[in-house]
């Protein structure tokens, strides 16, 4: 299992780069998306590559920090924490080829996504044939999903915040 370990950051960093690079394009192309899906698009409302890269970067730290205690230290909590994040990633994959195929039409971080699933479902496999799924792993699991989920709040506060900051320094300074 060990392994797979570092693959966590480095399948996550070359999924967001995708979307660092295309979503800022994306949504300026796709002005309709706003009156389309109001709620959902409210959090993308003046929405700079700047702020997102620094959401991202937010992102990739827990992604990065548990993957190397599960690699240097791997006992029971740091490996659960890991799963829980590997199978995390693995859903936000799954949302956003949802999405594509909801929009029916190419959204940055598709490609990554069709790329990067097959394999994350192949090394999730391969670990649970190593692992124990008692109550205490199960749970650890759980909540480290539910943390990246706040974390994934977080990282949205941060991309506002950056790109508020952005718009006060363009349009006073």
């Amino acid at each position: 299992m060990k392994e797979f370990i570092l693959l966590l950051p480095i399948i996550f960093i070359f999924h967001d780069m995708e979307e660092i690079v295309g979503l800022e394009w994306f949504f300026r192309r796709n002005p309709d998306l706003y009156d389309r899906f109001p709620r959902v698009m409210k959090a993308y409302r003046n929405f700079k590559t700047e702020g997102f890269a620094a959401a991202v970067y937010e992102e990739f730290i827990p992604f990065f920090g548990v993957s190397l205690l599960a690699y240097y230290f791997p006992n029971k909590v740091f490996i659960s924490m890991w799963y829980g994040l590997f199978l995390a990633l693995s859903g936000h994959f799954i949302i956003h080829i949802g999405q594509t195929i909801y929009l029916k039409k190419y959204i940055p971080s598709f490609v990554t996504s069709l790329i990067c699933l097959p394999a994350c479902v192949n090394i999730l496999l391969r670990c649970t044939r190593t692992m124990t799924f008692d109550t205490v792993t199960i749970l650890i699991i759980i909540v480290s999903i539910l943390l990246m989920m706040l974390n994934l709040k977080m990282a949205h506060m941060l991309s506002h915040f950056v790109n508020g900051r952005m718009y006060v320094e363009e349009n006073v300074g």
